[in-house]
């Protein structure tokens, strides 16, 4: 994957070179489970490309197109495996991003605990942006 300096999982897991069950795959993004999930349903949408950060992302068609289709396939797979639930999308941002590579957590709700909801929850440019204010923010 061009532009990763180091051994990605994520970009591991989008050369299949890892056991990763896939959910969605397409020419430009993956979705699978989270290993350590938040929610009741906590599903990563990311970019086959590597994109390190939501700061890597410009106010440009590309982003804004590519964003949407993350945003698309997240609300289709909780739509399909948590119908009639209250969902949550959205970005961790740096220095609060666990992987350096680009995912959409999409969680359906309810929150396993109290802590677990607290990073899930916006608290400004450094915390978790939600994947519609994202969208806002970089469309062209």
């Amino acid at each position: 994957m061009a532009g990763a300096s180091s051994p990605c999982i994520f970009c591991q897991i989008a050369r299949s070179t890892t056991s990763t069950a896939l959910l969605h795959s397409d020419e430009k993004v993956l979705a699978f489970q989270d290993i350590n999930p938040s929610a009741f349903r906590h599903y990563l949408v990311i970019p086959v490309e590597h994109i390190p950060t939501v700061r890597d992302l410009k106010r440009k068609s590309e982003d804004f197109s590519l964003v949407s289709h993350m945003l698309d396939v997240g609300q289709m797979l909780l739509n399909r495996d948590a119908p009639q639930t209250e969902y949550r999308f959205g970005f961790h941002q740096p220095p609060l991003n666990s992987v350096n590579h680009l995912h959409l957590h999409c969680l359906a709700l309810p929150f396993i605990s109290r802590w677990r909801e607290m990073k899930y929850t916006p608290l400004g440019p450094v915390g978790f942006i939600e994947a519609e204010k994202l969208l806002r923010k970089l469309k062209p």
